[in-house]
């Protein structure tokens, strides 16, 4: 998200460090830039939002030290639920499920989608850690009406690590308040940023 009052500040400060400069060399301060305040705050406006939607997600950008690494699109993902059933005193197998990572260089959300329910991130973050770049996020999941008898709403959250760059994988573990745990495996994307199950299947069919 873009700050304006950051940027005005930003822009006056460097407008002040010019006038103070030009007083100290000529023995007069020079206050005509501060005439082009507004145009100087809409320039800088333009170029953070172009930076924050698009530029950083570049090849170019990609390659600079503390660039937040690229996620975006719709992964396949596999889950796997290390949760014991007690009826059967196993786990569930495991299925695939698709995560839809919408994200710009200061923010970024994930939803879960699988033929059940859906998971939204109320937090996500994409960081370096230790030199490697990780996903974090905390989300509520909301199962379909037809199915909340047997799995009511809750919440959880997610740790995944980020291999390559540009990255080709996603790897991790979750954790939910109902004490259950397991792994998520992401391997293939698409650009398409899916709304529902048959939409990012079809997106990722189209991947082969």
């Amino acid at each position: 998200m873009i700050n304006g009052t950051l940027i005005r500040v930003l822009v006056a400060i460097v407008s002040l460090v010019f006038v103070v400069g030009s007083w100290i060399t000529t023995g007069a301060p020079n206050i005509s830039l501060f005439s082009f305040f507004s145009i100087a705050v809409f320039v800088c406006t333009v170029l953070v939002m172009m930076w924050d939607q698009w530029i950083w997600k570049s090849k170019l950008a990609q390659m600079f030290p503390g660039v937040s690494r690229n996620l975006s699109g719709t992964w396949e993902a596999t889950l796997e639920s290390f949760w014991i059933n007690p009826a059967t005193s196993s786990s569930p197998p495991a299925k695939t499920v698709y995560m839809v990572i919408r994200q710009t260089s200061s923010a970024a959300s994930v939803t879960l989608i699988s033929d059940e329910s859906k998971s939204k991130s109320s937090l996500a973050r994409v960081v370096k850690e230790d030199g490697s770049w990780l996903l974090h996020y905390v989300y509520t999941n909301e199962p379909r009406l037809e199915i909340r008898g047997r799995s009511p709403i809750h919440h959880g959250s997610a740790v995944l690590a980020v291999t390559g760059s540009p990255a080709k994988r996603l790897e991790g573990g979750y954790w939910t308040d109902r004490d259950s745990k397991g792994q998520l495996k992401l391997m293939k994307r698409s650009k398409t940023l899916a709304e529902d199950f048959e939409e990012a299947r079809d997106a990722l069919k189209d991947r082969g």
